[in-house]
């Protein structure tokens, strides 16, 4: 089997690591410029980084697959994404700070719109306020009875969505997924995807069953949609692989989930930038990692707004100076897949990448986009070797053989 990241080379070192995470980031040529929103959008900062640095492109999984943001993130910190997979609810439960217990079954959920005919007609009813949300789990939480030796706890996430927990014995996460990831069809039944997984589709087939009876009277929220089903695995820590002290600042309860199952500190977060970055000057001495995501940029794509998607990466290059002004060793921006504005969707197109940091090789990429970094020193290549391209220029990892 392939190795993931060359562990045993790993020396211990002072240098700072920060990769700045524009959620979504890749596109594809839209509007009358024809460009990309990265490509339009104005971005000296980054640009010239660009100059100094390495650009390329990433495949977060393998060419022509389409990734998660779970099997993203995980590549982007090193691991494997076909050797770890996780679950989405257990990326949600750890992002809440649930205290899972061994067995649990945890699913994200999504409140959706249904027509009368019982057909999804918005995936995310319409992106629900948080005060919404938490209004409606109580109401499935008092509601949702799947009965004797069985508990079940909803948790509000944000906006429409929420992490759905099924305690009890013998369960499986070898159970589909109800939502279709499309309009105009229902809810999928659950369905066993494995022999252990009957009980699992049968109390899941009862819940969404409930729900839509506690929710009927919603106009906009009256239905469910459940996936990722899984349970708590381990995974080794990036501490253990790779000696950092790494902090997480993310908004989204799901990206600081992913942060915990790979041993980082979470900060307890914001999505506003400019509290990012005073959070990030204020923890510079105390880790070696840092992990900032940026989530507006795949909202901007998901909701087909090109404009909304420039600005957003516009408003990252404005930060982008007092992030360099903290002086790390290695500064990488990329995405952890691509959410192109028109396919409201994430995407198989793989990702641009830039790298800065002391040692690099100039390449012939001076703007931060597309179609530049396809010219870039890097090349194209998989996601979960940016983890030792970055230790290397920071000087973390020492000579392979004799």
């Amino acid at each position: 089997m392939t190795q993931e990241l060359p562990d045993a080379l790993v020396v211990s070192q002072t240098s700072k690591l920060v990769f700045l995470i524009l959620d979504g980031l890749g596109d594809l040529p839209d509007g009358p410029s024809a460009k990309t929103p990265l490509e339009a959008a104005w971005t000296p900062h980054l640009d010239d980084l660009c100059a100094a640095g390495v650009c390329g492109l990433l495949d977060p999984v393998s060419p022509g697959v389409t990734p998660g943001s779970g099997p993203g993130h995980l590549a982007l910190f090193g691991y494997d994404p076909w050797a770890h997979q996780v679950g989405r609810g257990i990326l949600s439960a750890l992002g809440l700070d649930f205290s899972l217990e061994p067995g649990d079954l945890a699913a994200r959920m999504n409140f959706a719109t249904l027509d009368k005919a019982g057909n999804i007609t918005d995936r995310r009813a319409g992106r629900i306020g948080d005060d919404l949300n938490r209004r409606l789990t109580d109401l499935l939480n008092q509601g949702i009875k799947l009965g004797e030796g069985v508990q079940c706890f909803i948790q509000t996430e944000r906006e429409h969505r929420a992490l759905v927990v099924i305690r009890g014995d013998g369960l499986s996460a070898e159970v589909s997924d109800t939502d279709p990831q499309r309009t105009g069809v229902p809810p999928s039944p659950a369905r066993a995807s494995g022999s252990s997984g009957t009980r699992s589709a049968e109390l899941v087939n009862a819940f969404v069953a409930q729900a839509s009876v506690i929710l009927r009277e919603q106009p906009r929220a009256n239905g469910v949609l459940l996936r990722g089903f899984d349970t708590l695995g381990q995974l080794p820590s990036m501490k253990e692989r790779y000696g950092l002290r790494c902090l997480a600042i993310a908004g989204y309860p799901m990206y600081r989930g992913l942060a915990r199952l790979v041993g980082m500190e979470v900060h307890p977060g914001s999505s506003d930038l400019e509290e990012q970055i005073k959070i990030l000057a204020q923890s510079f001495e105390a880790f070696d990692f840092f992990y900032l995501h940026v989530k507006a940029t795949d909202l901007f794509g998901e909701d087909g707004d090109f404009e909304g998607k420039r600005q957003a990466i516009e408003a990252v290059d404005r930060v982008v100076p007092q992030i360099v002004d903290l002086r790390p060793d290695v500064l990488v921006v990329t995405g952890d897949h691509s959410t192109p504005v028109s396919m409201r969707a994430h995407s198989w197109h793989p990702v641009p990448v830039l790298l800065w940091a002391a040692r690099c090789r100039p390449d012939e990429a001076k703007t931060f986009g597309e179609r530049a970094c396809l010219r870039g020193g890097l090349g194209r290549q998989l996601m979960r070797h940016l983890m030792a391209l970055a230790l290397a220029h920071g000087g973390r990892l020492t000579k392979y053989g004799a």
